[in-house]
């Protein structure tokens, strides 16, 4: 009965943490004079993937490296297929060029190396199925490039200052307090859900890739959905690519630094898959109106997705 009351008070906790960081953020994007998508790609993303830095925290800890692996691939997918998809139907987004020509490719960038150290045993032959300290190091790496490149964006002084009467403190405050709401409310939605979905006898992997996946992906879904609503494309469009890039180099690189990473067998077909999303991300940018992601579009993504979840049901 607790699993339940959790589940509910979670998601209630995603709706309101989600509220607060939006609000916090676009103030102070204004008051900085930084543009919302430096900070969807730094504060928002940050925030949105504190559920999925926990989550797999804890499956390195318990050696649990199906749940870590199935979190991170079926989170990413979600956050391409069904929140881009429902942010596109709800309002669609338009993308700055940065965006198309750097952070989506950026992204794709994080599934071909994480694709390569899965794999490294077709380069030098070694039967290590595993992604080991040395490969999270290298994700971390990475991360750090990133927040070279992010820091460029930041120094370049990309937006401009606006008037905004929020306090600081209320400012702060805010983004604490969304943040902390969307910590406990995807924790909280996970903890339920795995409760609710092991009835049903699904393996660890089905059961990290679509149900902790999209229970870790609420914080981006609201965040991003809420950001469309209010029309902050660039929040939404930062939030979601920003957070795809965190989730594979930060987190699965804290992760496999504090525990090797055992890689199941099936795992290409995963990779293949998100690394088919995100290309046709990219493509569809220049699909029907240039650098927007129409209705139809995220229409199409949202069966993709469906048929993703039907894949791995089917796989058990």
């Amino acid at each position: 009965m607790i699993e339940y009351l959790l589940f509910a008070l979670g998601f209630i906790l995603l709706l309101k943490g989600a509220d607060y960081l939006v609000e916090g953020a676009s103030a102070l994007a204004g008051k900085l004079g930084v543009s919302k998508l430096i900070i969807g790609l730094t504060v928002v993303a940050f925030g949105t993937s504190m559920p999925e830095l926990v989550v797999n925290v804890i499956a390195a800890t318990e050696d649990t490296g199906d749940v870590a692996l199935g979190t991170i691939i079926g989170s990413n997918l979600s956050n391409i297929l069904l929140i881009f998809g429902i942010a596109a139907i709800l309002y669609p987004p338009k993308m700055q060029l940065s965006t198309v020509w750097k952070e989506i490719p950026f992204s794709l960038l994080a599934v071909f190396v994480l694709f390569v150290l899965a794999n490294d045993f077709l380069i030098d032959g070694n039967e290590i199925f595993s992604l080991t300290r040395t490969d999270g190091i290298i994700l971390l790496f990475f991360f750090v490039i990133f927040l070279y490149y992010l820091f460029g964006m930041f120094h370049n002084g990309e937006g401009e200052k606006k008037s905004v009467t929020m306090s600081n403190r209320k400012m702060a405050g805010l983004i604490a307090l969304g943040m902390v709401g969307l910590y406990l409310g995807g924790r909280w939605t996970v903890e339920g859900a795995v409760f609710i979905a092991r009835t049903l006898s699904i393996s660890e992997f089905t059961i990290s890739a679509i149900i902790v996946a999209l229970g870790t992906s609420m914080p981006e879904l609201v965040t991003s959905v809420r950001a469309a609503m209010r029309k902050d494309a660039d929040l939404a469009v930062g939030n979601i690519v920003g957070s795809n890039i965190f989730n594979i180099f930060l987190v699965l690189g804290i992760t496999a630094t504090i525990s090797p990473i055992a890689i199941p067998g099936f795992l290409n077909s995963d990779l293949a898959f998100l690394s088919f999303a995100t290309l046709l991300l990219f493509a569809f940018m220049f699909i029907g109106r240039r650098y927007l992601l129409e209705k139809w579009e995220g229409a199409i993504f949202l069966l993709f997705y469906i048929g993703y979840v039907a894949m791995l049901l089917l796989r058990g």
